[in-house]
């Protein structure tokens, strides 16, 4: 008599496990405005750990609406799983120790070449591209600059799609296997423009072939009735879904990456 077959566990992915996991507080980022906790996470043999913001701990902002931010972190992972790109850690709205709120994957930074530097001299070097002069000390300045790589370039893709009002250096993640990841995306969708960004080195450029081509399948997503749209109409109000859908559609006109509106600061503060 043959043994029965035995059937594998089943694997659990990563949105279960911070969607169903159980939650436990180990401690608080207290850099961060808003109430940030690192947590671990179990569920069904697996286990890690993440960064869980109840919507409790979220400080108002005057031009978005209270108690949101969660939700656009969230929109945010969607828009960037729609991409392929998987810029944004696998994040998800829940239940926790403190009431609804976003949790989202942690990533463990991996140490590489720098992202983002200041330099003395007018124009960048071969490799990176200039962003803007700062202050350094009382009438000194430096020219900041960021790298000239591909896959910032696709956050800044990113980041004028979902229109990213704080894309701070601090919100880099390299990760192992040369990925990159960004986080923090609190103040995103809104439906005036709020750019703000370390990352306009491309600013006016013409988009390359890979984001062109992102972006048209964001553009069918964004469609009334298909499901990218109808994800974020559960996120974000109605008049930021039409916003994004016109972000996208603006580039794919133009061909290029954006600029500074002027009617905006376009680098955030503190840029770190």
């Amino acid at each position: 008599m043959s043994a029965p077959e035995r059937i594998p566990p089943r694997s659990v992915t990563t949105a279960e496990l911070l969607a169903k996991g159980e939650l436990k507080v180990r401690g608080r980022i207290r850099e961060a405005s808003n109430a940030v906790l690192y947590c671990s996470v179990s569920y069904e043999g697996r286990d890690a750990f993440c960064v869980y913001k109840p919507v409790a701990g979220e400080r108002p902002l005057w031009d978005f609406p209270d108690g949101n931010l969660a939700q656009r972190e969230v929109a945010a992972y969607e828009v960037s799983e729609a991409t392929g790109w998987g810029l944004v850690p696998t994040t998800v709205l829940r239940d926790g120790p403190y009431g609804e709120g976003m949790c989202q994957l942690w990533i463990e930074a991996a140490p590489e070449a720098e992202l983002l530097a200041l330099v003395d001299g007018e124009e960048p070097s071969e490799g990176w591209k200039a962003i803007g002069f700062a202050e350094v000390a009382e009438g000194k300045t430096a020219l900041l600059v960021h790298a000239d790589d591909a896959r910032l370039r696709r956050l800044a893709v990113l980041d004028a799609v979902i229109n990213n009002a704080d894309r701070k250096g601090g919100h880099l993640l390299p990760a192992g296997e040369g990925r990159l990841y960004g986080i923090d995306h609190g103040v995103t969708f809104n439906a005036e423009n709020k750019l703000r960004t370390l990352l306009w080195g491309w600013a006016g450029e013409s988009l390359p072939a890979e984001a062109v081509s992102v972006l048209s399948a964001l553009r069918d997503g964004l469609a009334p009735g298909a499901p990218l749209a109808t994800r974020l109409a559960e996120l974000v109000t109605a008049a930021e879904v039409d916003a994004t859908r016109a972000r996208v559609e603006a580039m794919l006109e133009s061909g290029k990456h954006p600029e500074p509106s002027g009617e905006w600061p376009a680098i955030p503060w503190p840029p770190v």
